[in-house]
């Protein structure tokens, strides 16, 4: 008899048929391989089973549990797997807590063979119940009964969370419908107050409309008696320059002077009054340029040398080559008012004009030896109809529009005003101005030469203006300064004067609106083309708009605003001759 070997392997070997004397016998090593691979992929469910978060059932379809991993059995409060699979013999009386939950899970399983995200109540160990959600299929076994798969998550925490935001939820819609009822209560208080509203409102509008009428028929009415007014002051200052000139009796000069400041008073007040107007309508629009500052300081000194050397004081400047940027024309006019304060309050000493730069912007400084300012009037004065006292009735009072004007003109172009004074030492007004990149501009302004009297002897000059007053104070004040003039009342009129005297004029001087819609700047135009000469010429003008000096621009011509002060025209004439 032969004997069974004592080898298992070589046993096991031999029952398939893979003996030493079998042909497959070199299949085994894979065989042995493949069986070790299941067996490590049965460990790992088994590990993955024993170690997972969620419960996990196997349960026959129409019997009790046949396994439940530990997350299972914790779940439902147990105290072991075997304790489990023992008391749940039927699912639909022992575990689920409801019987219909469990008929409606098990009818989607039969029909679908899968349940997912099915949620229903648990009943555990101590008789407590415990929401859950379950995924399960439904496996069918070759000769076997059924069996259901499912994994099985506990959701009471949700469920808890879900069901507070119900009632929170609840507890929002009582107090959003408690919160509508009063938002009613108020809406109807509301539409009230608004009816109320709307009713003052109407009668506001009215009276806004009646304000801005009254308003705009104000401004027309300044734009409108500017020319007229400006036009018979304008004969009265040259007139009166004219007599200032001439050698009078001593109680004569006095009346003619007291007639000077008076109208000088009258001219600043009425100017200062359309430009806050303008101003105020938003009517004046920067004309930004480039252009060297020494052009505005060397012509405002020259221009208030005169005025300066009448008072026994100094006017000087320190030069300034800088290029800046800004509006040249507004900017004069701000220099302007700070050299009439600065010699109008100051009694003995000096004006000084000075330039410091600072960073990316110049500092143009005009600095007295005046009366000074106290600290807690230095921002009143920038008010409108805000001016110090002056200190000798005999000169020539300001108005209180200056600064004020200053201070709109210095906000729009955006250039801080600075100002610092000490009383009864004097004062300094500075503004500060940005710097041009290019430091070569073109020449903007004028900047007019003291006048010297012998370059007007016998300077032939033709005036064109269509108001007799004003002819014929040009005619006194020109002669009288050695001037040949010819004075006519349009283009046509002072073409045949010129040829009746026999006279070729080298300057024309002429006023802007003619009679007949003419203009002055036509005139000049044809007249250059009669005389077949580029003729110096300027205008005298008392309309200020925007059209006008933008027409003069183009034209390159200057323009001098009426009332025209004597000083600047024969500081015009000089320098055009």
């Amino acid at each position: 008899m032969k004997k069974h070997s004592d080898n298992p392997d070589q046993a096991f070997a031999n029952l398939i048929g893979l003996g030493n004397h079998s042909a497959r016998k070199s299949y085994y090593s894979e065989l042995v391989g493949k069986l070790d691979e299941l067996e490590a992929e049965k460990n790992r469910y088994e590990w993955l089973f024993e170690n997972a978060q969620q419960g996990i059932l196997q349960v026959a379809l129409d019997g009790g549990i046949l396994l439940a991993n530990p997350a299972m059995v914790q779940l439902c409060g147990y105290p072991d797997a075997t304790t489990f699979c023992r008391d749940i013999t039927q699912l639909e009386s022992r575990l689920f807590s409801c019987t219909d939950a469990y008929e409606e899970f098990r009818y989607q399983l039969v029909q679908s063979g899968k349940v997912f995200c099915f949620e229903t109540l648990f009943r555990r160990y101590n008789g407590e119940c415990v929401h859950v959600s379950i995924n399960a299929l439904l496996r069918h076994a070759d000769k076997e009964q059924p069996t259901i798969e499912a994994f099985v998550q506990d959701i009471t925490e949700r469920k808890k969370t879900q069901a507070r935001l119900e009632e929170l939820n609840e507890e929002l819609e009582e107090r959003v419908a408690s919160r509508t009822r009063e938002l009613v209560k108020l809406n109807d208080q509301l539409w009230q107050e608004i009816s109320e509203r709307e009713l003052a409102q109407r009668e506001l509008k009215v009276a806004k409309e009646a304000a801005e009428e009254a308003n705009h028929s104000k401004d027309k009415y300044l734009a409108a008696a500017s020319h007229d007014l400006l036009q018979p002051m304008n004969a009265a200052r040259l007139l009166i320059a004219a007599l200032r000139e001439r050698p009078l009796a001593q109680q004569d000069g006095q009346l003619v002077e007291r007639v000077h400041l008076a109208l000088e008073n009258a001219e600043d007040l009425l100017t200062d009054l359309l430009d806050i107007s303008k101003l105020d309508q938003n009517a004046v629009q920067p004309d930004i340029s480039e252009f060297r500052v020494s052009q505005l300081i060397r012509s405002m000194v020259g221009e208030f040398s005169p005025v300066a050397e009448d008072k026994g004081l100094t006017i000087s400047a320190c030069d300034s080559q800088a290029v800046v940027r800004s509006d040249s024309r507004l900017l004069l006019r701000i220099i302007r008012n700070f050299i009439s304060n600065a010699i109008r309050y100051t009694e003995r000493g000096r004006v000084l004009v000075g330039c410091r730069r600072r960073a990316d912007t110049l500092s143009i400084q005009v600095w007295d030896t005046g009366t000074g300012i106290p600290q807690e009037k230095q921002d009143d004065i920038f008010k409108e109809f805000q001016q110090l006292e002056c200190h000798t009735m005999k000169e020539r009072q300001g108005v209180g529009l200056g600064l004020a004007i200053v201070d709109r003109i210095a906000k729009m172009l955006d250039h801080p005003i600075e100002v610092s004074s000490v009383a009864g030492k004097g004062s300094m007004f500075a503004i500060d101005v940005p710097l041009a990149q290019n430091q070569a501009p073109s020449m903007l302004i004028s900047s007019f030469s003291m006048p010297v009297q012998d370059r007007l002897q016998g300077l032939p000059v033709l005036v064109i203006d269509n108001e007799e007053n004003i002819l014929a104070s040009m005619q006194a004040l020109l002669s009288q300064w050695g001037c040949n003039v010819v004075t006519a009342a349009s283009a046509a009129e002072a073409l045949e004067a010129c040829r009746h005297q026999d006279v070729a004029p080298e300057v024309i001087l002429a006023d802007y609106h003619l009679d007949h819609g003419k203009v002055g700047t036509d005139a000049i135009v044809w007249l250059r083309e009669q005389f077949g000469l580029a003729l110096p010429a300027a205008v005298l003008t008392a309309d200020r708009s925007a059209d006008c000096r933008a027409e003069f621009k183009r034209l390159a011509l200057p323009v001098l605003n009426k009332p025209v002060k004597p000083s600047k025209l024969r500081a015009l004439l000089t320098h055009l001759a």
